[in-house]
This record gives structure tokens, sequence and C-alpha cells, in this order.
């Protein structure tokens, strides 16, 4: 696991933007509300920017975001190393052929779909690089369920 540099500035004002709302949407969760991120400028950019260092020289050929945050960051991060992206959906949402992964949620499975083709070759072959976040919530346990993948992440949830 790779945490981001807590030296840099940058990472220290992405977490003050990141407001936590408590029993949202249920009584006991502590939400992490990425809006607040997202609206000031200055700050989002930088979250962009601080994936797009880590990933501009390593050759990457495909990023793909899992809806529905994934799918605000990923797409400029995939056009500024020059990479495609690739959308992980919900059941049912894509056209056409799809492969699909399901996976185990605290409280029941849930399932991501993609287009066939989308990434070559697939569940035989295809590196993962490393998995990314902008927000790590340990309690939820999501590392172990990476099972050894490299994870890299900007700013823990407490």
């Amino acid at each position: 696991m790779s945490v981001c540099n807590g030296d840099d500035p940058r990472v220290h004002d992405i977490k003050t933007k990141i407001r936590v709302i408590p029993d949202f949407p249920k009584p006991g969760i502590m939400f992490q509300d990425i809006t607040t991120l997202l609206v000031d400028a200055k700050a989002f950019k930088n979250t962009i920017d601080l994936f797009i260092e880590r990933y501009k020289s390593k050759n990457i050929s495909v990023v793909a975001g899992i809806e529905a945050r994934g799918f605000i960051f990923g797409p400029p991060i995939a056009l500024a190393i020059g990479a495609k992206f690739v959308p992980l959906r919900k059941p049912r949402k894509l056209p056409g052929e799809v492969i699909s992964e399901e996976y185990v949620l605290e409280y029941g499975r849930d399932c991501l779909e993609m287009h066939v083709g989308a990434v070559e070759p697939e569940r035989a072959g295809a590196e993962v690089v490393e998995c990314a976040c902008v927000i790590e919530l340990p309690d939820l346990k999501g590392r172990e369920r990476l099972k050894g993948k490299p994870l890299y992440i900007l700013v823990e949830a407490h």
C-alpha cells in the first residue's frame, strides 16, 4: 500500500475540502462528501494532478473508473497520461455484450460490468498497475478485497 506524500501541502488542502456528514445515508454512517472538493477548482485540480504525476511515466494504456466517483476522476487522468478510459458500471447500464464481476459488500453483493473488448486481454494477462482512490475508508476493509494488488490513496478517512 502506498499513501500519497503527506508532506505535500496539496494533500492537506484536499483533505480539508472533504466534508463529513454524520448519519448519511443512514444512522452510523460517516459519509465522506466529495462535492465540496469538486466545487473548489484548485483542490479538484490538485487531486487530478497528484494522480497524473504518479502515473504519467508508467506506460499505462487503460484507466478504469468505478461508477460513480471513478467517472469524475478517471477521464481527466486518462486523457493527461494518454490512456483510454473504461467505465465500470452497475449491472444493466451498458448496452451490448459485457463482462461481469460480482463482489461482496458489507451487507450483500453487487456487480460491476464493462464492455467486452474494452480491455484486452480480459481475465487473462491484463496487468493491474495499481488501484487508486482519493479517500480510503479503513472501516470498510476495501484493501483486503484487493487481494494484494497495489493500492495508492491520497487521504484516509478517520
